[in-house]
């Protein structure tokens, strides 16, 4: 009798610890800028990211446990994310992190959870060395993945915008001094250069310049017919509102970020035209999309129905469900299990900017390829698409 007591003791004991671990959150750190003149991305990301956890944990979560998410404001700067991940590592025990809004940020940061054998996905930052800076043959294994169009699809798509289509032969470029803006004037540079153009005048200004004044004088000297801009939306509201201080208008083509919120809202009028590859804008024109659209404004209420971000929003949202498949295949948390899977996924995830169908690869960690992003246009405080 004693036997089977103690028998029937293990047993419970056995289904208690299943249960316990089969109840045990899944935490997932959340990295961005929620405040200063990067917080249209870093929020939206966020918000986006939160909506899909919402989901997934409504219908069950994953492998029957919830996924909760550790948010921390990096503040778009360097130092503060790498604090921030050695956080989310060591104190949180986070199984991967989502998010960096900031090239520097990010290539700052993510050394930590490479060398902890955790997955990163990049959903907003879109230098091109981001999901280079571990790679072989001086890594065996990369950590770091993305589901935003990095810097070479959109200066090429940039480029052809304004010398193939537009017909410019004269262009300037405008960046500014951070990792993000002069990585994106190199790759600038690169694409003007397949095209047998070299820019008239390159001009750089720091985060929190007020006053683009000189750099503008030497583009319009220098006789440029467009500007190509890397910069975030308060510097590019600069450049937009200095044009019309000097009575000088020629379009702005630049990355996505001229679709940020504290860009159309701090420039105006002088906005209006300002041109830029796009994942993801904000018409709904699927009922994925409109349904995600619906639930965002639903949720977070933004002021005239805009999204601050919506290319942050949206690739926000999609990195949740790219990484809950990636476990579910993989059947576990384990960091390098998870990775094998990102690398290999067999069902195909549909999220508001594509349907990713094996969107990574061993030696491929970018989702988003040529092609699938569009140009977007500002319009009376909203982006459109460029028809």
């Amino acid at each position: 009798m004693k036997i089977k007591s103690a028998g029937l003791v293990a047993a419970i004991s056995a289904l208690m610890a299943v249960s316990a671990w089969a109840a045990d959150p899944i935490k997932v750190g959340v990295s961005g800028p929620f405040t200063g003149g990067s917080a249209p991305m870093g929020v939206s990301m966020r918000d986006g990211v939160k909506l899909a956890v919402s989901e997934i944990n409504a219908k069950g979560g994953v492998m029957g446990r919830q996924i909760v998410i550790v948010e921390r404001d990096d503040e778009a700067k360097n130092e503060r994310g790498v604090q921030i991940a050695q956080e989310l590592i060591n104190k949180e025990k986070v199984v991967a992190t989502l998010g960096f809004a900031n090239t520097g940020v990010s290539l700052a940061s993510q050394r930590f959870y490479q060398e902890a054998k955790i997955p990163v996905m990049n959903n907003v930052a879109t230098g091109s060395l981001v999901t280079k800076q571990f790679v072989a043959p001086e890594f065996a294994d990369n950590y770091i993945f993305r589901n935003a169009a990095h810097d070479t699809i959109q200066s090429a798509m940039i480029v052809d915008e304004a010398i193939v289509r537009r017909k410019f032969t004269k262009v300037a470029i405008l960046a500014d001094s951070t990792n993000y803006g002069q990585l994106g004037r190199e790759d600038l540079e690169k694409a003007l250069d397949k095209k047998g153009i070299k820019a008239v005048a390159v001009e750089k200004f720091n985060v929190k310049d007020v006053d683009m004044t000189a750099q503008l004088l030497k583009a319009k000297q220098a006789g440029a017919e467009a500007l190509l801009t890397y910069a975030i939306g308060p510097e590019l509201a600069q450049i937009a509102n200095g044009m019309e201080k000097l009575s000088w208008k020629v379009p702005m083509i630049g990355s996505w970020t001229l679709s940020m919120g504290n860009f159309i809202d701090n420039a105006g009028k002088n906005g209006n035209g300002a041109t830029m590859p796009q994942t993801f804008i904000q018409e709904g024109n699927t009922p994925k999309r409109k349904a995600f659209i619906d639930a965002y404004v639903k949720a977070y209420n933004p002021a005239n129905g805009r999204i601050p971000s919506p290319v942050s929003a949206a690739q926000g949202y999609d990195s949740v469900y790219l990484l809950a498949a990636a476990i579910k295949q993989a059947g576990t948390t384990d960091g390098p299990k998870v990775r094998e899977a990102l690398e290999s996924l067999k069902e195909k995830v549909d999220g508001v900017v594509a349907v990713y169908d094996k969107p990574f690869s061993k030696d491929d960690h970018e989702a988003i390829k040529m092609g699938m992003p569009v140009m977007g246009q500002v319009l009376e405080g909203r982006v459109v698409t460029v028809k």
